[in-house]
Protein backbone atom coordinates (compact mmCIF):
# COMPACT_ATOMS: atom_id res chain seq x y z
CA UNK A 1 0.00 0.00 0.00
CA UNK A 2 2.77 2.65 0.83
CA UNK A 3 4.56 1.32 -2.14
CA UNK A 4 1.67 2.27 -4.37
CA UNK A 5 1.04 5.56 -2.57
CA UNK A 6 4.71 6.82 -3.05
CA UNK A 7 4.60 5.49 -6.70
CA UNK A 8 1.27 8.04 -6.96
CA UNK A 9 3.92 10.78 -5.11
CA UNK A 10 6.36 10.61 -8.08
CA UNK A 11 3.83 10.26 -10.52
CA UNK A 12 2.84 13.87 -9.05
CA UNK A 13 6.09 15.08 -9.10
CA UNK A 14 6.55 13.80 -13.00
CA UNK A 15 3.01 15.55 -14.01
CA UNK A 16 4.43 19.01 -12.23
CA UNK A 17 7.79 18.59 -14.83
CA UNK A 18 6.06 17.75 -18.00
CA UNK A 19 3.26 20.79 -17.19
CA UNK A 20 6.66 22.99 -16.96
CA UNK A 21 8.07 21.42 -20.38
CA UNK A 22 4.77 22.14 -21.76
CA UNK A 23 4.55 25.76 -20.60
CA UNK A 24 8.32 26.58 -22.21
CA UNK A 25 7.23 25.05 -25.72
CA UNK A 26 4.07 27.05 -25.51
CA UNK A 27 6.18 30.47 -24.46
CA UNK A 28 9.10 29.90 -26.93
CA UNK A 29 6.54 29.46 -30.15
CA UNK A 30 4.28 32.49 -28.66
CA UNK A 31 7.24 34.11 -28.87
CA UNK A 32 8.27 32.98 -32.50
CA UNK A 33 4.87 33.85 -33.16
CA UNK A 34 4.87 37.16 -31.90
CA UNK A 35 8.03 38.20 -33.62
CA UNK A 36 7.08 36.23 -36.79
CA UNK A 37 3.23 37.04 -37.09
CA UNK A 38 2.91 33.88 -37.32
CA UNK A 39 -1.08 32.89 -37.33
CA UNK A 40 -0.62 29.32 -37.53
CA UNK A 41 1.61 28.88 -34.32
CA UNK A 42 -0.55 31.51 -32.48
CA UNK A 43 -3.41 28.93 -33.22
CA UNK A 44 -1.49 26.16 -32.22
CA UNK A 45 -0.10 27.78 -28.73
CA UNK A 46 -4.13 29.42 -28.22
CA UNK A 47 -5.68 25.49 -28.52
CA UNK A 48 -2.31 23.72 -26.74
CA UNK A 49 -3.00 25.22 -23.64
CA UNK A 50 -5.74 22.71 -22.97
CA UNK A 51 -3.01 20.51 -22.21
CA UNK A 52 -1.65 22.17 -19.34
CA UNK A 53 -5.35 23.09 -18.15
CA UNK A 54 -5.75 18.85 -18.21
CA UNK A 55 -2.58 17.97 -16.46
CA UNK A 56 -3.26 20.75 -13.86
CA UNK A 57 -7.01 19.03 -13.80
CA UNK A 58 -5.53 15.20 -13.45
CA UNK A 59 -2.92 16.34 -10.56
CA UNK A 60 -4.99 17.68 -8.76
CA UNK A 61 -7.67 15.48 -8.62
CA UNK A 62 -4.46 12.22 -7.53
CA UNK A 63 -3.31 14.71 -5.15
CA UNK A 64 -7.21 15.31 -3.53
CA UNK A 65 -7.85 11.69 -3.64
CA UNK A 66 -4.27 10.82 -1.66
CA UNK A 67 -4.88 13.07 1.11
CA UNK A 68 -8.78 11.49 1.22
CA UNK A 69 -7.01 8.12 0.89
CA UNK A 70 -4.02 7.52 2.71
CA UNK A 71 -4.18 11.03 5.00
CA UNK A 72 -0.70 11.75 4.78
CA UNK A 73 1.23 13.96 7.20
CA UNK A 74 4.71 15.76 7.94
CA UNK A 75 6.77 15.48 4.66
CA UNK A 76 3.94 13.32 2.83
CA UNK A 77 1.10 15.78 3.49
CA UNK A 78 3.69 18.71 2.49
CA UNK A 79 4.67 17.09 -0.64
CA UNK A 80 0.98 16.82 -1.57
CA UNK A 81 -0.11 20.34 -0.96
CA UNK A 82 2.44 21.91 -2.29
CA UNK A 83 1.98 20.34 -5.47
CA UNK A 84 -0.94 21.34 -5.57
CA UNK A 85 -0.07 25.30 -5.35
CA UNK A 86 2.82 24.48 -8.03
CA UNK A 87 0.25 23.14 -9.93
CA UNK A 88 -1.15 26.49 -10.02
CA UNK A 89 1.54 28.06 -10.69
CA UNK A 90 2.42 26.72 -13.52
CA UNK A 91 -1.19 26.67 -15.28
CA UNK A 92 -0.83 30.59 -14.89
CA UNK A 93 2.37 30.24 -16.88
CA UNK A 94 0.31 28.34 -19.52
CA UNK A 95 -2.24 31.23 -19.57
CA UNK A 96 0.33 34.09 -19.98
CA UNK A 97 1.92 32.38 -23.23
CA UNK A 98 -1.33 31.69 -24.44
CA UNK A 99 -1.77 35.91 -23.52
CA UNK A 100 0.68 36.41 -25.80
CA UNK A 101 -0.20 34.00 -28.57
CA UNK A 102 -3.28 36.42 -28.25
CA UNK A 103 -1.74 39.29 -29.03
CA UNK A 104 0.44 37.64 -31.99
CA UNK A 105 -3.35 36.53 -33.67
CA UNK A 106 -5.07 39.90 -32.94
CA UNK A 107 -2.15 41.99 -34.63
CA UNK A 108 -1.97 39.49 -37.74
CA UNK A 109 -0.70 39.84 -40.51
CA UNK A 110 1.24 42.53 -39.20
CA UNK A 111 3.73 41.99 -35.86
CA UNK A 112 2.53 43.68 -32.44
CA UNK A 113 6.46 44.26 -31.85
CA UNK A 114 7.84 47.38 -33.54
CA UNK A 115 11.28 46.70 -34.87
CA UNK A 116 13.44 48.27 -32.83
CA UNK A 117 11.97 46.32 -29.58
CA UNK A 118 12.08 43.27 -31.31
CA UNK A 119 15.56 42.44 -29.30
CA UNK A 120 13.82 42.95 -26.09
CA UNK A 121 11.04 40.77 -26.78
CA UNK A 122 12.84 37.99 -27.75
CA UNK A 123 15.61 38.18 -24.69
CA UNK A 124 12.56 38.13 -22.35
CA UNK A 125 10.86 35.09 -24.32
CA UNK A 126 14.39 33.87 -23.84
CA UNK A 127 14.31 34.19 -20.01
CA UNK A 128 11.09 33.07 -19.53
CA UNK A 129 12.56 29.57 -21.56
CA UNK A 130 15.02 29.24 -19.26
CA UNK A 131 13.38 30.17 -16.27
CA UNK A 132 10.72 27.66 -16.60
CA UNK A 133 13.69 25.40 -17.30
CA UNK A 134 14.77 25.27 -14.23
CA UNK A 135 11.74 25.00 -12.60
CA UNK A 136 11.23 22.09 -14.12
CA UNK A 137 14.75 20.50 -13.33
CA UNK A 138 14.28 21.81 -9.75
CA UNK A 139 10.97 19.89 -8.97
CA UNK A 140 12.72 16.91 -10.59
CA UNK A 141 15.53 16.99 -8.24
CA UNK A 142 13.84 18.85 -5.24
CA UNK A 143 16.95 20.72 -5.37
CA UNK A 144 16.95 23.39 -2.74
CA UNK A 145 20.01 25.16 -3.70
CA UNK A 146 19.31 25.43 -7.80
CA UNK A 147 15.63 26.83 -6.49
CA UNK A 148 17.10 29.58 -5.10
CA UNK A 149 18.90 30.60 -8.42
CA UNK A 150 15.94 31.30 -10.28
CA UNK A 151 16.05 34.70 -8.60
CA UNK A 152 19.05 35.69 -10.63
CA UNK A 153 16.54 34.64 -13.83
CA UNK A 154 13.83 36.73 -12.58
CA UNK A 155 16.28 39.98 -11.82
CA UNK A 156 16.85 39.44 -15.16
CA UNK A 157 13.49 39.82 -16.88
CA UNK A 158 12.70 42.79 -14.13
CA UNK A 159 15.90 44.26 -15.81
CA UNK A 160 14.20 43.62 -19.77
CA UNK A 161 10.71 44.89 -18.59
CA UNK A 162 11.95 48.33 -16.96
CA UNK A 163 14.09 48.89 -20.22
CA UNK A 164 10.61 48.07 -22.36
CA UNK A 165 8.90 50.36 -20.41
CA UNK A 166 11.48 53.13 -20.71
CA UNK A 167 11.59 52.69 -24.09
CA UNK A 168 7.73 53.57 -24.17
CA UNK A 169 7.75 56.70 -22.28
CA UNK A 170 11.22 58.18 -23.48
CA UNK A 171 9.39 61.11 -25.43
CA UNK A 172 10.40 59.21 -28.80
CA UNK A 173 7.52 56.82 -28.99
CA UNK A 174 6.09 56.60 -32.48
CA UNK A 175 3.69 54.12 -33.04
CA UNK A 176 0.78 55.30 -31.34
CA UNK A 177 -1.48 54.24 -28.45
CA UNK A 178 -2.64 50.41 -29.61
CA UNK A 179 0.83 49.44 -30.14
CA UNK A 180 1.39 50.94 -26.55
CA UNK A 181 -0.87 49.18 -24.45
CA UNK A 182 0.27 45.81 -26.59
CA UNK A 183 3.53 46.22 -25.92
CA UNK A 184 2.76 47.40 -22.05
CA UNK A 185 0.60 43.95 -21.85
CA UNK A 186 3.14 41.73 -23.41
CA UNK A 187 5.96 43.49 -20.67
CA UNK A 188 3.53 42.53 -18.28
CA UNK A 189 2.98 38.49 -19.71
CA UNK A 190 6.32 37.98 -19.63
CA UNK A 191 6.78 39.96 -15.82
CA UNK A 192 4.27 37.87 -14.86
CA UNK A 193 5.63 34.23 -16.02
CA UNK A 194 8.79 35.05 -14.83
CA UNK A 195 7.37 35.89 -11.12
CA UNK A 196 5.38 31.67 -11.29
CA UNK A 197 8.12 30.28 -12.40
CA UNK A 198 10.27 31.88 -8.51
CA UNK A 199 6.89 31.22 -7.06
CA UNK A 200 7.43 27.75 -8.34
CA UNK A 201 10.53 27.33 -6.92
CA UNK A 202 10.00 29.02 -3.29
CA UNK A 203 8.07 26.18 -3.17
CA UNK A 204 10.54 23.62 -3.56
CA UNK A 205 12.29 25.34 -0.88
CA UNK A 206 9.59 24.93 1.46
CA UNK A 207 8.86 21.34 0.59
CA UNK A 208 12.76 20.33 1.04
CA UNK A 209 13.36 22.53 4.19
CA UNK A 210 9.91 23.06 5.45
CA UNK A 211 10.39 26.41 5.70
CA UNK A 212 8.43 29.62 3.58
CA UNK A 213 9.41 32.74 3.08
CA UNK A 214 5.83 34.79 2.28
CA UNK A 215 5.09 36.19 -1.13
CA UNK A 216 5.42 40.33 -1.61
CA UNK A 217 2.62 41.06 -4.01
CA UNK A 218 1.46 44.53 -5.30
CA UNK A 219 -2.12 45.33 -4.81
CA UNK A 220 -2.11 44.99 -8.76
CA UNK A 221 -0.92 41.59 -8.85
CA UNK A 222 -3.46 40.19 -6.13
CA UNK A 223 -6.27 41.58 -7.72
CA UNK A 224 -4.89 39.79 -11.34
CA UNK A 225 -4.51 36.55 -9.46
CA UNK A 226 -7.61 36.92 -7.84
CA UNK A 227 -9.21 37.83 -11.19
CA UNK A 228 -8.14 34.32 -12.57
CA UNK A 229 -9.37 32.37 -10.01
CA UNK A 230 -12.84 33.77 -11.14
CA UNK A 231 -12.10 33.01 -14.86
Amino acid sequence: MRDAFHEDLDRISDQLVEMTRLASSAMSRATTALLDADITLAESVIENDKQIDALREQLDMLAIDLLARQQPVATDLRIIVTAMRMSADIERMGDLARHVAKVARLRFPHSAVPAELRDIILQMGQVAERIVTKAGAVIAAKDAEKALTLERDDDAMDDLHRQLFERLVDGHWEHGTETAVDITLLGRYYERFADHAVSVARRVVFLVTGEWEPEELTDHEEREDSGHAQE
